[in-house]
């Protein structure tokens, strides 16, 4: 876990509500594009300061690529940007609260279809999604389900972060497998052998933000099971397609994997995978990508850059009922409490013009896709090397939290609560497979049908 990073901002000036209101007026009337052909800021920003909130990222550049971004779009809009990064885990916790308590940053890093459940609290942004999706070949449609409640954007999206399994190449081929196993039986007898020789697989099965549900999700999926019919109103869950996802989890669990996952967030697997402790893990291309970047440091078991032995091009494998993939959705929320809405409206249009999006999106090397198709496109992507090339679509490809039923506040809610993850944490503690899917029922059931 990385420390929190802050810029400093100047305690804002006062501003008169004249001043505000004409401010506003001339701002309304010329728009962002006005204010930046002008090269001055509005009148009504000077001495504002903006507040956005977002994630500690996985690529610790991409933070420092938005610090430095910070001072220029300060000198763009005329007010002080002021970008603070926590941990992913303690997002929902601060929306929150500043939600209840009608007070705290302007701007939210929204994960998931987190909009659906804070509707209430969020600013229609549609104004800047749909000139934002016209004019970079729209967004993909995933991005309808997260961030657009009924008729209105409550968010505006700004990526996806695709996955994939990183594994030990060598160790792999040590046991005479020259690719990834293709369905989930095949993979557990791998897994077997590399556990068997010390090296098993990670898997993190503990209460966080990614790593954990972008597994179970899929693995429900990929053997029938589903929390709801299509209406979204019904729980299905209780049915054999579940049963039998929760029975092959417990083998593959003590089969395969290192069973101390339990206890692991979206850090822990990174750090296992990098110390040789596991040899195959689902997570974006963090893992790759810090290889790369540390190869002095990151050495494998001869002494080699680990980097030259990671393949990260397996997906999910692929069960009874089909192979899907749950991939996260990134978007920036205004809080409707916020006194500068207008205002973070303006930098997050800026934040997405091609030029200042570009820097961040390229130092992203493919953890985090574009929200909209023009990103597809860029350069970036013959640049990279050939194990993240499976992440340059992955957007396409994934379904999202309470599929089949609509993206919406409950299945958010079911989610904050891990009663997926859950589910298989409790059977690969002993509970009987049938057990654990009649709890998840019965804990759905008080989500959906109350």
């Amino acid at each position: 876990m990385r420390d929190s990073a802050h810029l400093p901002a100047p305690h804002p000036s006062p501003v008169t509500r004249r001043a505000f209101l004409a401010g506003a007026a001339t701002v309304s009337a010329a728009g962002l594009e006005g204010i930046l052909a002008a090269r001055r800021a509005p009148a009504f920003a000077q001495g504002t300061k903006l507040h956005i909130v977002r994630w500690v990222d996985f690529i610790p550049e991409a933070d420092v690529e938005l610090k430095r971004q910070a001072p220029e779009a300060s000198k763009a809009l005329g007010a002080e940007v002021q970008f603070e990064f926590i941990n992913a885990n303690d997002l929902q916790p601060r929306i929150t609260a500043a939600i209840q308590s009608g007070a705290g940053a302007d701007i939210f890093h929204m994960l998931w279809n987190w909009p659906h459940l804070y509707a209430n609290g969020l600013v229609d942004v549609s104004d800047v999604v749909e000139p934002i999706g016209k004019s970079q070949g729209g967004y993909y449609d995933v991005f309808s389900s997260t961030s657009k409640v009924g008729e209105r954007w409550l968010a505006v999206p700004h990526g996806t972060g695709g996955n994939a399994i990183a594994y030990r190449r060598s160790w792999f081929n040590e046991i005479g497998v020259k690719e990834f196993p293709k369905t989930w039986e095949d993979y557990r007898e791998v897994g077997k052998k590399l556990k068997a020789k010390g090296k098993p697989v990670g898997q993190a099965l503990g209460h966080s933000f990614g790593d954990p549900p972008t597994f179970a999700y899929p693995l429900l999926w990929d053997f029938g099971g589903a929390e709801t019919d299509k209406t979204g109103k019904k729980v299905v869950i209780n049915r054999k397609g579940a049963i039998e996802s929760v029975k092959f989890m417990q083998a593959f669990w003590k089969d395969a994997c290192d069973e101390g996952g339990l206890a692991w967030d979206d850090t822990n697997n990174n750090r296992a995978f990098h110390a040789g402790e596991i040899s195959a893990t689902l997570n974006g291309a963090s893992i790759y990508i810090v290889a790369k970047r540390q190869r002095d440091k990151l050495k494998d078991e001869k002494g080699e850059p680990l980097v030259q032995d990671i393949e990260h091009e397996a997906l999910l494998p692929k069960g009874p009922a089909g192979q899907f993939a749950l991939y996260g959705a990134f978007q920036h929320s205004i809080m409707k409490y916020s006194k500068n809405q207008k205002l973070a409206k303006d930098l997050l249009r800026w934040l997405h013009q091609r030029e200042n999006y570009a820097k961040w999106f390229q130092v992203n090397e493919g953890y985090t896709v574009g929200a909209t198709k023009v990103w597809e496109e860029d350069p970036m992507w013959a640049k990279i090397d050939r194990p993240r090339q499976v992440l340059r679509s992955a957007a396409r490809q994934t379904r999202m939290l309470g599929y089949p039923g609509p993206a919406s506040a409950k299945a958010t809610e079911s989610y904050t609560k891990y009663i997926i993850v859950d589910m298989y944490a409790k059977a690969v503690q002993g509970t009987r497979a049938e057990d654990a899917v009649k709890w998840a029922e019965t804990e759905l059931k008080k989500i959906y049908e109350a």
